[in-house]
């Protein structure tokens, strides 16, 4: 899982991903997207799949690659367990300001209902 990790932490590998994610793209075409070196992405490409995240096929001289389906699952629960965290405090804390909004929005409410009161 580290290596999944350290993988997507560079912005180039997970445009990489973005553009195997459904489809089987060549090398070649797949460096055409990105202003660097066929070797460089080679060597992204090369750490993708050493993560478990992209699979290579060979055809012929060209090497295909299209991302892993079970790299990019057991990638996507690891940080699920984080995220489920960060929606429960997000969600209480949504909560909280909506009370504090209810209570602020009764005591206006009062308040406007005890000057119209007082000036009649």
């Amino acid at each position: 899982m580290d290596a999944a990790v350290r993988a997507i932490a560079e912005p180039r590998r997970r445009q990489i991903l973005a553009l195997v994610a459904t489809r089987e793209r060549s090398a070649g075409e797949i460096a055409s997207h990105f202003d660097v070196t066929r070797p460089a992405i080679s060597q992204h490409l090369s750490v993708l799949k050493d993560a478990g995240l992209v699979v290579e096929r060979r055809e012929g001289t060209r090497r295909l690659y299209i991302a892993r389906p079970q790299g990019l699952a057991e990638l996507r629960s690891f940080l699920e367990t984080f995220w489920g965290a960060g929606l429960r405090r997000l969600k209480h804390a949504a909560e909280a300001e909506e009370r504090s909004s209810r209570r602020h929005a009764i005591s206006r409410h009062k308040s406007r209902r005890a000057r119209d009161t007082d000036q009649r």
